[in-house]
């Protein structure tokens, strides 16, 4: 398949839609940069807040817990110090950047499977499917143990909803996969808003106001573990998939020409994003922009090659998600704004950005 995308039928021979790749910089040399700003970024996140905290204190009290003295590290902290880090900043940050890897990623693979650049994880309902089971959950006062299961349970019932409504003859036509998703979209968020209506009291508003928002607060080393381990194991699934993501650029007939089962692969890569943002919204609620704004910044930088694109987008929406989150935490302390809101802020004018400079790119 590899040689057929650059030989044989001349639609293939094409470019994929996106701006020109810029070859001046090797991908590694991105690689690299977008690693050390991810580390330096979470380094500096974790130190941020009201109790002194330093940099060299973050990675003490990291080694102290991975074992690191036994080989001359040293790792002398507080008690205090290292359960601020360890216990309270550390996991938070890391969730941050679980999430903003994972969403980065299902907004790239989204735009390529649906040709839509305004593509987001949340197309295919997952989101609003996901708030009804937490806002039921948060009604009922089962606890936050339960909250990310039922948030989970809510995003896959909302995606089997929007493949068996998009699905026709088997196929997954594009258009019609995101009129479905739209349509369970604006069923859920009914349901979600007539339980409110009807059922919630109390400070329970503003434990649903928040995470229907987006919110990172709380975060323990159990939801780094879950959102580390589906951007580790769903996105590595998609990574190994961007030749096959290539072919999907140049349209459903192209693909199918490179021998490509178009609808079985369509199925199973909705179903992988579905997983993967399933897996970020149980943790973090409904975080817009990411995956939306994340992607088409990579592209500007590297082009069209999903090689480049996943990868980076994962790494730039990991950094990305950490510094919003940070901002909501301490820019009104004490009171927490919802990362959702910071997200929406800083997205939407850098977004415009982009499509401007896109837009004289163009002309």
């Amino acid at each position: 398949m590899t040689a057929s995308l650059t030989s044989g039928n001349p639609a293939t021979t094409e470019s994929p839609p996106g701006p020109a790749r810029r070859r001046h910089v090797p991908t590694s040399v991105w690689t690299a940069a977008m690693t050390a700003v991810l580390v330096a970024s979470a380094t500096v996140a974790v130190t941020i807040g009201s109790a002194d905290i330093g940099a060299l204190d973050v990675w003490r009290s990291i080694g102290s817990h991975v074992g690191l003295e036994r080989v001359g590290f040293q790792t002398s902290l507080s008690e205090l110090r290292d359960g601020i880090v360890w216990e309270l900043r550390l996991p938070r940050v890391l969730t941050a950047a679980a999430v903003g890897a994972a969403l980065a990623i299902c907004g790239a693979v989204m735009q390529t499977l649906t040709r839509n650049p305004l593509a987001e994880p949340y197309l295919l309902g997952l989101s609003s499917g996901a708030s009804v089971g937490a806002v039921v959950v948060l009604v009922l006062g089962v606890g936050t143990l339960g909250l990310p299961v039922a948030a989970f349970a809510g995003a896959l019932l909302a995606l089997a909803a929007t493949l068996a409504l998009a699905s026709r003859r088997g196929e997954l036509p594009p258009t019609r996969t995101i009129l479905a998703g739209l349509a369970v979209s604006y069923l859920c968020s009914a349901v979600t808003s007539f339980v409110i209506f009807w059922s919630a009291t109390g400070d329970s508003y503003r434990s649903i106001l928040s995470w229907l928002l987006g919110s990172l607060g709380g975060a323990s080393w159990n939801d780094v573990a879950v959102v580390s381990a589906a951007v580790a194991v769903v996105g590595t699934a998609l990574m190994s998939r961007s030749r096959t993501l290539d072919a999907f650029a140049f349209g459903d007939g192209a693909a199918s020409n490179l021998g490509i089962n178009v609808n079985a692969t369509r199925w199973t890569m909705l179903a992988l994003v579905a997983l993967l943002t399933g897996a970020a919204v149980a943790v973090s609620g409904a975080i817009g922009f990411v995956g939306l704004m994340l992607p088409h910044a990579v592209r500007l930088l590297v082009g069209a090659g999903h090689r480049r694109v996943l990868p980076l987008a994962a790494l730039a929406g990991a950094s990305f998600m950490i510094w919003a989150d940070t901002v909501a935490r301490t820019v009104f302390d004490p009171r927490e704004l919802p990362v959702g809101v910071v997200t929406a802020f800083l997205g939407a004018p850098a977004f415009a950005v982009l499509l401007r400079r896109r837009k004289v790119g163009r002309a």
